[in-house]
């Protein structure tokens, strides 16, 4: 049985507040959970059959370099001190002077103009650095396997290995240190509450980005790619719901009325966004999709994200309207009509769910944003949405900039990054491989079962993968086959 220590002031210091300690953790915990076993459940279930392994160990693989790279470097590099106006330096984050002493965040004391007086002193939460140190690398763990979800199904995991710490170190460090550590959009006043710019808009336009140079899948999947187990796929998706009250109401820094006003919009905005996409399948396609519902979920998710514990209540369902429309429009209708979307296949149509739906919350944000719940959060005083009038009508300037900064950086360091990549070897898996999947690339399948859906037929599925014409060139040699 464990003691008590000799002197409590030792592990509970004077500026130490365990409830803003303990909701912090919890809040990170529920955004872990988001990933690992959310996405990985949810991207091993609404892929075909043949690559739900493959999905689903993308994200588990990512989530787990991201933690290793974070406490070695990119912590730092996001919210340390200032290297450049949108790069901190880099730096560990795993010495024990550091990780307990009280969290700070050193490039964000904002000053008035005269650069002299501080017009909102440096960020310095009420619990120790190794709680403000996980709390954020979910974030980032989450945003590099959001960004998955638009080249699964055929990108070399090895290349994957190499992209995951490149992309992190040169592309989510700059965003996050621009938007929240710091950086110069944080101080110019751009809103982006929990993420809507530095996690939706960069995973989307990343893995937009992404999708070009991997290239797209093998014909017969793009044809066909049915989801293996809707069931599990709903499964997934209702613990990335359940546990975005972390990810909206944890940014904060504290248990305190803000948080709960950001838990609270993120239920209203995606609960109306899933309402809203589902009556449009019905009114246009006269049936309502599950799917569609989960895409509806995710965009009224995302879209509220940047001003989650900024708006009323009224302006999280007007935003839950705005998501559950625009980006069902921009999927079904402009994705099939504007030729450059299906040269570019995006697997689970991250651009539509994340790009577009992070960059319309930004922008509603600007208008919504309530003058004093701003004041709760901001490092700008005064700041307000443009229907609030005096200084807000500036602020749709300052969110579209901030966007534009967003989509530019990524579009470029995920290019280069693909690029350097490709130097070194394929981003895109041989095609004797995207013909079998699973076996063939991991020596494992996701179950013991036959097909894509269809009924059992030996001659199709005992010893043929999707091309009947060919024998299937890897045996089984994976765990599963064993047992």
């Amino acid at each position: 049985m464990a003691t008590a220590p000799s002197s409590p002031s030792l592990s509970v210091p004077d500026w130490l507040n365990k409830g803003d300690n303990a909701w912090q953790m919890i809040s990170a915990t529920l955004v872990g959970l988001q990933s690992v076993p959310g996405l990985v459940i949810l991207y091993g279930s609404i892929v075909k059959k043949k690559w739900a392994v493959n999905s689903a160990f993308m994200a588990l693989y990512a989530f787990a370099a991201v933690v290793i790279c974070w406490v070695t470097w990119a912590y730092k590099m996001s919210f340390g001190e200032k290297l450049l106006p949108f790069w901190g330096k880099a730096g560990p984050a795993l010495g024990q002077n550091f990780l307990i002493s009280q969290s700070k965040l050193p490039a964000t004391t904002h000053y008035h103009s005269d650069g002299v007086t501080v017009e909102t002193p440096m960020v310095t939460p009420y619990y120790p650095a190794a709680t403000m140190v996980w709390f954020q690398c979910v974030f980032a763990a989450i945003t590099v396997i959001l960004l998955a979800g638009s080249v699964l199904g055929r990108m070399n995991f090895k290349a994957w290995m190499m992209f995951v710490p490149l992309w992190l170190t040169f592309s989510y460090t700059v965003g996050a240190f621009s938007l929240w550590g710091g950086g110069f959009l944080f101080h110019w006043g751009v809103m982006d509450y929990s993420g809507g710019y530095v996690i939706h808009l960069s995973s989307g336009i990343a893995g937009f980005t992404a999708a070009f140079w991997v290239g797209p899948r093998a014909k017969k999947d793009r044809e066909r790619f049915p989801p293996n187990n809707v069931l599990l796929m709903l499964a997934g998706a209702g613990l990335l719901w359940m546990g975005w009250a972390g990810f909206n109401g944890g940014d904060p820094y504290a248990a305190n009325t803000d948080s709960s006003m950001a838990v609270l919009n993120t239920n209203i905005c995606a609960a109306t966004s899933l309402l809203v996409w589902t009556w449009l399948d019905v009114i246009f396609f006269n049936k309502p999709s599950v799917i569609g519902a989960v895409q509806g979920m995710i965009t009224g998710l995302v879209c509220i994200t940047p001003g989650a514990g900024l708006v009323q209540g009224w302006g999280a369902i007007v935003m839950g309207v705005m998501s559950g429309s625009v980006p069902w429009f921009t999927m079904m209708i402009i994705d099939k009509r504007w030729k450059l979307f299906p040269k570019i296949d995006d697997t689970l149509g991250v651009f539509h769910t994340h790009a577009v739906a992070g960059l319309l919350g930004g922008l509603l944000t600007g208008l919504f944003a309530e003058p004093r719940l701003c004041s709760l959060f901001l490092p700008v005083t005064n700041s307000r949405g443009a229907v609030y009038g005096g200084s807000g009508g500036v602020q749709i300037l300052k969110q579209l900039v901030g966007g534009l900064f967003i989509i530019g950086w990524n579009f470029v360091a995920t290019s280069v990054i693909c690029i350097a990549i490709k130097t070194v070897m394929p981003l895109r898996m041989p095609e004797d491989q995207l013909l079998i999947g699973d076996d063939a690339v991991h020596g494992e399948e996701a179950y013991a079962l036959w097909g894509d859906g269809e009924k059992y037929d030996f001659l199709k599925h005992e010893i043929f993968s999707d091309d009947n014409s060919q024998p299937r060139q890897y045996p089984s040699s994976g765990a599963t086959q064993v047992v």
